[in-house]
């Protein structure tokens, strides 16, 4: 059996595919939702879930919640005399939901699909997966939360290509993401979002209103306690403004309460700010899925923050309809990702469907050009693998020397968006012999391949002498060897640009031959058709060459007849 499991910010969940369904795991409180939260009793003994974030505000010396936002980051932690990262803090809720579903099967369970932000970079992958391994889980995989979330709403039931939209706005983390299903593949077009905006920062929105209207009775606003005191009433006062129209915003502070009347209008228009960040990400994933509103087919609604009206108002400005939310948004990322366990078991329930996900971050190289009155710029980013790509894919650039009698290319490999590798994260470094030649005369050819599980290989080849270097970029913990060598196999068989496969190689030659057979307007066609066919295989994506493969075929049957064997 492999479980399901949504590691949120604020809250987690498990579900199970059980009797041809997905159905949440209750934990031993009987709740379907795990706080995401560790905490040290006095004992010595460490807590996990409610009890743990009850003892948040009782002793935030002794607890620690909102880990997920520092996952991928060397920020520790301390609990009683010991550090913790932000994967062991991980790795303590995932063993206690572990227990849980064990509890609930009646039986050990040591398998898990784990979801993660679409927007996590390379290293808060990896570290989302060690926190899976150190719980005592063999991760299958790490799934996209707006992906699960997909599947949750019955992307897998349908026949025909239906771009849903995920709008995923959760405790901590805000994501985006158009998926569809083609052609038995459910995929993702494109994933956008923040990492830093979820439900806490419009709490912050409500703590700041109650605080102004309290005045002078709060005391020592910089108290570990007071922050989670008030932190605590906020969201409750948040969740209570989903229902009604104004909400009290209550605590008591050494022996005084202290209140106030939140407004929700007034928490809008406070909010304006936050809601205005909901929008970005929207665009550029409907920008970089090449998708315009009015071709989705659902807007899905996930995330708890997205019960608050506000939220809700705002989507619903974006999007021009009502967004959906038959699946509750709580519940539906853990339900998917419980699908997703019994698809890769191929579940007898379930018909064959394969899912891909996209790179959530640009991945390039460090490069240098040359300014106008000489010399050249350095540390600018060059991008090989673009982000929204669908994976599994393998890409190639071609660079040249850039100095009179240069004996070695450097390539530093980053991740990231800006022009300047400063901003980007670094990934790793690969070096290689070049023959000394005048500058820009050595061409050295670097190729990215990169799988859905976080493998990067780069190859870099000097067409000149025939050598090559390779450098593996992989989780450093969790790989055996025998796996690594079967996916790095995996990986061999994309190190084809598409017009070297047999099927673009085959049409790219009769089109040439066409073209050679006619003359007139027919040649003149067959020369924009032969055009379009390069600069579709060129573009090296499979959507692309796949959608103009089929359009120059049709178009040249239509000239000459279907081809013959």
């Amino acid at each position: 059996m492999i479980v399901g499991i949504d590691l949120g910010t604020t809250n987690s969940a498990a579900a199970v595919w059980r009797d041809g369904e997905a159905v949440l795991v209750p934990n031993a409180l009987g709740d379907l939702l795990t706080p995401s939260a560790v905490a040290l009793a006095e004992d010595g003994s460490i807590l996990t879930g409610l009890a743990a974030r009850e003892r948040m505000v009782n002793d935030p010396a002794s607890a620690r919640t909102l880990f997920k936002r520092r996952m991928g980051t060397q920020v520790q932690a301390r609990l009683g005399r010991r550090d913790y990262s932000p994967e062991e803090l991980s790795s303590l809720v995932l063993r206690s939901l572990k227990a849980d579903v064990e509890a609930f099967v009646g039986e050990p369970v040591d398998r898990a699909v784990i979801t993660v932000p679409a927007y996590f970079n390379d290293k808060q992958r990896k570290a989302t997966r060690r926190a899976g391994e150190l719980a005592g889980f063999k991760v299958e995989r790490l799934i996209n939360e707006p992906t699960a979330a997909a599947l949750a709403y019955g992307i897998h039931q349908l026949d025909e290509e239906s771009p849903f939209l995920v709008f995923d706005l959760g405790g901590g983390t805000f994501d985006v993401s158009i998926v569809e299903i083609f052609e038995g593949v459910i995929e993702v077009r494109s994933s956008a979002g923040d990492n830093r905006l979820g439900g806490e920062d419009f709490n912050q929105v409500i703590v700041n209103m109650a605080l102004e209207a309290i005045g002078g009775a709060r005391a020592e606003p910089f108290d570990p306690r007071f922050q989670e005191v008030v932190r605590d009433a906020a969201e409750r006062t948040r969740r209570r403004l989903s229902d009604v129209a104004e909400a009290d915003f209550s605590f008591v502070w050494k022996g005084e309460r202290h209140s106030a009347t939140i407004n929700g209008d007034a928490f809008e228009e406070r909010s304006a700010g936050l809601i205005e960040r909901l929008r970005e990400p929207v665009v550029r994933a409907l920008r970089d899925g090449g998708v315009k509103v009015g071709e989705l087919s659902e807007i899905v609604m996930v995330g708890g923050a997205t019960r608050m009206p506000l939220v809700r108002r705002a989507a619903t400005r974006m999007f021009g309809r009502f967004p959906a939310t038959r699946v509750h948004p709580d519940y539906a990322v853990a339900l998917g990702a419980a699908i997703q366990g019994a698809l890769k078991e191929k579940n007898a329930a379930l018909r064959e469907i394969r899912l891909t996900d996209v790179c959530p971050f640009t991945l390039g190289v460090e490069t240098s050009e040359p300014l106008p009155g000489g010399g050249l710029r350095t540390g600018l980013f060059a991008p090989i693998i673009e982000r929204n790509t669908v994976l599994p894919a393998s890409r190639i650039e071609s660079f040249s020397t850039i100095r009179d009698g240069q004996t070695q290319v450097e390539f530093p490999i980053y991740q990231g968006e800006s022009r300047f590798i400063a901003e980007n994260v670094k990934l790793g470094t690969l070096v290689t012999s070049v023959p000394p030649r005048r500058a820009g005369a050595v061409e050295v050819q670097c190729r990215f391949s990169y799988d859905a599980s976080g493998l990067l290989e780069v190859d870099v080849t000097v067409p000149e002498t025939g050598a090559t270097k390779q450098l593996v970029i992989v989780d450093e913990d969790a790989e055996d060897e025998a796996k690594l060598d079967k996916r790095r196999a995996e990986l061999a068989r994309l190190k084809l640009h598409p017009r070297e496969e047999s099927g673009n190689a085959a049409l790219l030659e009769r089109v040439k031959r066409c073209y050679e057979a006619h003359l007139g307007d027919s040649r003149h066609h067959v020369a924009q058709l032969l055009a379009k066919l390069e600069a579709g295989l060129d573009s090296q994506d499979p959507r692309i060459v796949a959608t103009v493969r089929d359009e120059v075929g049709r178009a040249i049957d239509l000239l000459e007849g279907e081809r013959f064997l």
